[in-house]
């Protein structure tokens, strides 16, 4: 849970079916910020729907028939692969392992990804003003500004085919949840 946190996450409940008793002992083992015991199917989407109201990010991880309703409320819903197929296909994502470290995995994925979309957007946008102005003034024809307009898109969208994240080698902390994404 600290991983998650250091990740960003913060907030994090845990609902179960289970008995209070149980709820309890798992809640302080892995150190989750609240939990609720004996809930529902029904109680769970609720919840959901109240922290979405609430103007939160919600992330709901399940596996099973009983969490399917609150992975469809929830803004991102993942399923463990390991678990019931219902929840499998109601889920946005599905991560291949039980170790919830691929949750960081895809949090630093996800924010590589929007930091080079803003990158190649505004060095698009840059470099074809600056065509333009250029076309403009007449200092560059219309076919050499069209040869580098489309030159500078085939660059940016073969830059954009690197990957995202350094390699396992040099991630001496990195696990197998790197590769458990789907």
């Amino acid at each position: 849970m600290d991983g998650l946190r250091r990740a960003g996450f913060s907030h994090i409940v845990m609902m179960t079916g289970d008995s209070d008793r149980t709820a309890r002992a798992v809640a302080v083992a892995v150190g989750v910020d609240r939990y609720y015991s004996e809930v529902l199917p029904e109680d769970k989407a609720a919840f959901v729907r109240t922290m979405r109201g609430e103007g939160h990010k919600v992330i709901m991880i399940g596996d099973g028939v009983n969490d399917a309703p609150a992975l469809s409320e929830a803004d991102v819903g993942i399923a463990v692969n390991s678990g019931a197929a219902i929840a499998r296909e109601i889920a946005d994502v599905t991560i291949t392992t039980d170790d919830l470290s691929a949750l960081i995995t895809m949090k630093q994925l996800s924010v590589a990804a929007m930091k080079r979309i803003h990158g190649n957007y505004r060095r698009i946008m840059s470099f074809n003003t600056a065509l333009i102005v250029l076309g403009l003034v007449g200092v560059l024809p219309p076919a050499t500004s069209a040869l580098l307009h489309n030159l500078s898109t085939l660059a940016i969208g073969l830059k954009s085919m690197t990957n995202l994240l350094p390699t396992q080698k040099s991630m001496p902390e990195a696990s197998p949840a790197a590769d458990s994404v789907q």
